[in-house]
């Protein structure tokens, strides 16, 4: 039945986009979870303790690997998930072991292309590439060096899994290398040179050479990577030129080959805001006086998967607001109408241009963007740094231990948020159809506040949480409540695995009219004499897990929310709340992906942090979490952000980040 609906899904999504105008649609792009496991699936790098029998992997073996399994015979954690690149998405972590013996191990990919042959599209199979592949796992054995021992066998498995895919009728096949936008070693140039020459002689050698193979790169530019990328023996590049606008430069630079195909991201896949479609032409005129125009192909930057999926499904936002939108279905719209006027000329689109130009003007000249009280409000507190600057920690500590009561060692707290039950959730459902009132809903959730405190006094833990039963999402919970977001019905995004989120859209000046979640806070206080934490989500994660304007820095942005996040930490101060929690798992995941670019962002990062937390008396204890986060490199940034307790994830990282703070000796607690 899963199979069944999968199917049906897939068919859906190749016939929307053949029905939208594209010519060449993609498939193996839908997984049942994750498409890097959907990798390790296929390569049969399934680690040991997953006791695989070494057939094709089965659905019991991949959601072991995607979520754990305890069941007879198996007690196993799932893979290590961390964050893709500088997106909200997260992957399931490659292992490479000594020993490991590779095979094709799964049939998604042909299978799929089967699927969408039999319904005459025009399929072109994707597959992350093989030096991605590599350069984002992590070797379980010191002996293992991916470059050496595991890239060579790698790419000589993915020329047999080529050659099928030609064989069956693929014309062209798409290898997504995002990791060369990142900063590369030479040696991992060379090692990509030499996979890729792999490749090329084995596909030669078997005959498969008809079917086009693209290299697709995305979510920023390529730098130093440029030369080795565009002389592999490949049929194609693709770029990014939305997020990495400087590899337009490199190709005026340094040329672009002849023979080669040129994939064009002009079309932004990772924000909702619609296309400056003069501006989009006007690039692609400019690559057209270097490629051959037989040889331009109009795309997206990235996978669509990063954007919801249908505008025109938002019927209560506003009209204005939703002219300014573009999800995945108006996505590609914009590729086949760029398309067009770059074959057929301006005048052919003529009316698109118009519309989209209005949209734009629009957006341009709306008052609703811009608070003037917001802007000179964080004008003001950024000229005055003592109106955010705390004592130094010690000094702190010595005030906040007697007044909390805690014990002096191991004490113990939870991360936040309780279970989102099926009561909880049908009554929040609920109580936004109408069917039960606001005092009937606060009821209930003063019921489970009270069952989660009593649980925590029961279990013995020192500083409780309340639970967040009225949050359906630490992002979307605030952004409602704060003047600058717009909110959605259906505007749905993959997380990871079955795990969804409907992030804000960000489209103007930022703004906290009224207290967000004393309320709750104070209630569950009131519930018990231990100290309960308020519990809030900081600017940078808001920032990172909204849909974020695109007409004024993020850091300007990022500043307005940790003003309105400010307020309220000071709110929960004076209704008596000794302990804080400002969450920030997003902190590293917005790195930007190169590492000139660091120390600006980790400077306003940290600032905003402070901006939101500084303002606080000396005995309130403020916490952080993160997770899911590699800290050795911006330890001293997370350091500077003074927290006086710091809170981490560790359960699937196999305490390799307690050896960093063992290594840094983090200053506080």
């Amino acid at each position: 039945g899963l199979e069944r609906e999968a199917a049906e899904i897939r068919r859906g999504n190749w016939e929307t986009q053949r029905a939208a105008g594209i010519d060449v649609i993609p498939i193996n792009d839908f997984s049942l979870y994750d498409h890097v496991l959907d990798a390790v699936a296929l390569l049969g790098a399934v680690p040991p303790r997953y006791r695989w029998s070494g057939e094709p992997v089965d659905l019991d073996t991949y959601f072991a690997m995607a979520r754990g399994a305890q069941r007879e015979g198996l007690d196993v954690s799932a893979l290590e998930m961390t964050k893709w690149f500088d997106t909200n998405y997260h992957y399931l972590v490659p292992e490479f072991w000594s020993g490991m013996q590779l095979r094709i191990a799964s049939e998604k990919p042909f299978q799929e292309l089967a699927e969408a042959r039999a319904l005459g599209i025009e399929a072109k199979p994707v597959l992350l590439g093989p030096l991605s592949f590599v350069l984002l796992g992590k070797r379980k054995d010191e002996r293992v060096n991916p470059l050496r021992d595991v890239l060579e066998p790698v790419a000589e498995l993915y020329a047999e899994i080529l050659s099928r895919l030609a064989d069956l009728g693929a014309r062209t096949i798409q290898l997504d290398e995002p990791c060369f936008v990142l900063d590369r070693r030479v040696e991992e140039l060379r090692a990509a040179e030499q996979a890729y020459e792999t490749i090329a002689h084995a596909r030669r050698g078997g005959g498969s050479g008809d079917g086009k193979l693209i290299v697709q790169t995305y979510f920023g530019h390529v730098g130093e990577s440029y030369s080795t990328l565009v002389n592999l023996p490949v049929d194609g590049i693709g770029f990014d030129l939305v997020r990495g606008p400087d590899n337009l430069e490199l190709m005026e630079d340094y040329g672009f080959p002849p023979d080669k195909i040129l994939v064009a991201g002009v079309v932004d896949g990772r924000n909702v805001w619609i296309n400056d479609l003069e501006r989009s032409l006007n690039t692609l005129g400019q690559l057209a006086e270097w490629v051959d125009p037989d040889r331009l192909w109009v795309a997206p930057s990235c996978s669509l998967l990063h954007v919801p999926i249908d505008v025109e499904r938002e019927a209560h936002l506003d009209p204005e607001l939703r002219s300014w939108l573009a999800f995945a279905r108006q996505k590609l719209d914009e590729v086949a109408t760029l398309t067009r006027g770059l074959d057929e000329g301006r005048a052919a689109i003529a009316e698109h241009l118009e519309r989209n130009q209005a949209a734009l003007e629009s957006r341009r000249n709306s008052t609703r963007t811009r608070n003037p009280e917001v802007r000179g409000r964080l004008e003001e507190i950024l000229r005055s740094p003592g109106l955010w600057a705390r004592s130094p920690y010690p000094q702190r500590r010595a005030i906040q231990r007697p007044r909390l009561g805690l014990p002096e060692c191991l004490r113990t707290t939870t991360i936040g948020s309780y279970p989102q039950t099926p009561d909880v959730r049908r009554k929040r459902r609920e109580f936004r159809d109408g069917k039960s009132s606001a005092a009937d809903y606060e009821r209930f959730l003063e019921g489970e506040i009270e069952r989660v405190i009593r649980l925590q006094e029961e279990i013995g833990l020192d500083v409780l949480v309340h639970g967040e039963f009225e949050r359906p999402d630490m992002v979307e919970y605030f952004g409602e409540q704060m003047e600058g977001f717009a909110f959605t019905e259906h505007a749905w995004v993959q997380s990871y695995g079955s795990r969804y989120v409907k992030p804000p859209i960000l489209y103007g000046d930022v703004r906290r009219p009224q207290p967000m979640t004393v309320r709750w806070i104070t209630y569950a206080q009131s519930s018990t004499a231990k100290p309960v934490k308020g519990m809030l989500t900081g600017p940078v994660t808001i920032l990172q897990w909204s849909f974020v304007r695109d007409d004024q820095p993020r850091a300007d942005t990022c500043r307005q929310i940790a003003l309105a996040v400010r307020d309220e930490v000071l709110d929960l101060e004076k209704a008596g709340i000794r302990v804080i929690q400002v969450d920030e798992p997003a902190l590293r995941e917005g790195l930007p992906l190169r590492r000139r670019d660091w120390a600006d962002y980790l400077r306003w990062a940290v600032g905003c942090f402070r901006l939101a937390t500084g303002g606080v008396r000396d005995a309130t204890q403020v916490h952080t979490h993160m997770c899911y986060s590699e800290f050795a490199d911006i330890f001293d940034s997370i350091a500077a952000m003074d927290a006086d307790v710091l809170l981490i994830e560790n359960a699937r990282s196999e305490a390799e980040l307690l050896h960093v703070f063992r290594e840094f000796r983090y200053p506080n607690e």
